[in-house]
């Protein structure tokens, strides 16, 4: 049995005494719930603060011994857009090691797992070497997370591939989106290791009116954008449309919102501060919130703790 109840970070608010945690001193990426299964899982809801409104990650905190094989069959039964892996690092200088799997494949890097594994280890009991930043090594490399009073904010990592989409691939985009090509205000390879490209359009009205036609997309990763009207809460809708199997929407998607960010205030469209909401047309309300400091992009959000149990595998 899973128990299911809102849980505040650590660094926000202690630990409800109606909960007592064991008193052991965790080894990192380790949880210290109890657990009546062979491994500890917390569910997260990442890039919202109220449980139900943003992106949900499930987390193995004890992966040590799991194949290959059995993370991905997980991660297929849990049937969430990502579910990461806590591991003990293997490069001296990190904290921890996450592994990320979707239903279908293994990702080096995303942004929602990123910030909702720090969560969950940091909950967990987990202790950064700084005290004021955490170091997750990933298939990617290091990604240095900061710790805010309210959020964790990751380092936008580089973009293996970006510049313009070539004619037959934005036609192809097109055609499944309904849109004309003049439609399109700009468009870029965004690719940071997931495989996103992006396009552009010219309002956030014009983002949520899409309808994809979903086999049409078939292996695009696809971003679209769009400024919010002046004095709007957030400045930018976002959506992600993944082509792969079905087709589905992604609710709110760190590493798109990363190399986005990257794409608009490089070319001066965004400014070095921002909010971009998406989720918008799943009934959710995720923020992503965005910020460049010397010439690094940072990509925050809150995260909300809405399962704690054990893991038989």
């Amino acid at each position: 049995m899973t128990r299911v109840e809102r849980r505040a970070a650590p660094w926000a608010a202690k630990t409800p005494a109606s909960w007592p945690l064991p008193a052991r001193t965790p080894l990192a990426g380790q949880s210290t719930y109890p657990s009546n299964g062979g491994r500890t899982f917390t569910q997260v809801d990442v890039f919202t603060d109220t449980p139900l409104l943003g992106n949900p990650l499930a987390v193995v905190h004890d992966a040590q011994g799991l194949s290959d094989a059995q993370m991905q069959a997980f991660a297929r039964w849990t049937n969430l857009s990502e579910t990461s892996f806590l591991l003990p690092p293997t490069d001296p200088a990190a904290d921890y090691r996450v592994r990320i799997f979707t239903p279908h494949r293994e990702l080096p890097f995303a942004g929602h797992p990123t910030l909702g594994s720090c969560h969950a280890w940091l909950e967990a009991g987990g202790v950064p070497r700084a005290a004021d930043e955490v170091l997750q090594q990933c298939a990617a490399g290091l990604i240095r997370i900061r710790r805010g009073n309210a959020r964790l904010a990751f380092a936008a990592p580089p973009c293996i591939r970006s510049g313009p989409l070539d004619a037959a691939l934005l036609a192809r985009i097109c055609a499944a989106l309904a849109q004309r090509p003049a439609d399109i205000v700009g468009h870029q390879w965004v690719d940071n290791g997931p495989g996103w490209c992006a396009i552009r359009l010219a309002s956030a009205e014009a983002v949520l009116a899409l309808r994809p036609d979903w086999p049409a997309l078939h292996d695009i990763k696809l971003g679209v954008v769009g400024p919010h009207a002046a004095g709007s809460e957030a400045q930018f809708e976002v959506r992600a449309l993944i082509g792969e199997g079905a087709g589905y929407e992604d609710p709110v998607t760190g590493s798109l919102n990363a190399s986005v960010a990257q794409w608009l205030i490089g070319c001066g469209v965004a400014p070095p501060c921002y909010v971009a909401a998406q989720g918008t047309r799943l009934d959710r309300r995720g923020r992503v919130f965005i910020e460049r400091v010397a010439g690094q992009v940072w990509v925050g959000g809150s995260s909300v703790s809405c399962i704690h149990g054990g893991l038989a595998l």
